[in-house]
């Protein structure tokens, strides 16, 4: 799952340091809030995406997807970049548990077999 996670917030990095000049061209914001508010998100999906191995970085992903998707509201069509993003998070989520827990299972019957003799040379 946190590989999952990681790609999605690098992604989601690069959409929002895009966003930025876009912002202040086509919108008309303030330069220092625009590179300070996005560009800090940007900085933050970064940073997380490398740290998804702890569980508290996890847990700062997804205020930073509510973060994204509150402030998207800056700049037209934003939104809906956003909640691009925040649908590809909640897929990496689910699918990504899905697969850990798939892979505990696989692990556990392995070891099962191992333990019982199965499955090796003859």
């Amino acid at each position: 799952m946190r590989t999952l996670c990681a790609v999605v917030l690098v992604f989601e990095a690069v959409v929002i340091g895009l966003a930025i000049p876009i912002a202040i061209n086509l919108e008309g914001a303030d330069p220092a809030v625009a590179g300070g508010v996005w560009g800090g998100m940007a900085l933050a999906a970064l940073l997380l995406s490398g740290l998804q191995k702890h569980t508290w970085a996890h847990y700062a992903s997804w205020v930073l997807q509510a973060a994204f998707l509150f402030s998207s509201f800056m700049v037209t069509g934003a939104p809906l970049v956003a909640i691009v993003f925040v649908s590809l998070w909640v897929t990496g989520v689910i699918l990504g548990r899905r697969v850990d827990a798939v892979r505990a299972a696989h692990k556990e019957r392995a070891e099962q077999e191992e333990g019982a003799g199965v499955g090796g040379p003859s």
